[in-house]
């Protein structure tokens, strides 16, 4: 299994409303590298589910259910989404304050490359970030 963190700007889509449609696609992608690392996930994957903007804060998990597939709001039909279904929220919400200010978490892409709307998470930064979230890994 591989982990991810895939944000979104919570007036646009939020965690609430992924809860309230249970599987819905994660579309709309249109940098190549978060294009890539959307084309490597695999179903069983799961992902933090980060609202960006003013909260800045992972406050969910999604677990991948439908691999890399055309998107149709792409006109160019170059980039493709995924499907999640949402599997818990977070007991306690992880702002990107905590884990900048934690550094072994000092290599993830979301302190390297902000902007990145979707990314990967090594094993070792999913377990410290589900312990700071109050979750199980």
């Amino acid at each position: 299994m591989a982990y991810w963190l895939v944000k979104s700007e919570p007036g646009a889509w939020s965690w609430d409303d992924h809860v309230k449609a249970g599987v819905a696609e994660w579309d709309g992608i249109r940098n190549h590298q978060a294009a890539a690392n959307m084309k490597a996930m695999k179903v069983g994957d799961r992902a933090f589910f980060y609202h960006s903007v003013n909260e800045k804060c992972i406050v969910g998990i999604l677990e991948v259910v439908t691999e890399y597939h055309p998107d149709p709001t792409d006109p160019t039909m170059r980039f493709g989404m995924v499907d999640f279904k949402a599997v818990t929220p977070v007991k306690d919400p992880v702002t990107l304050r905590r884990i900048k200010d934690d550094g072994r978490l000092d290599h993830l892409a979301l302190v390297r490359q902000s902007r990145l709307s979707v990314m990967p998470v090594d094993a070792a930064a999913w377990r410290i970030i589900c312990a700071m979230a109050g979750v199980p890994a």
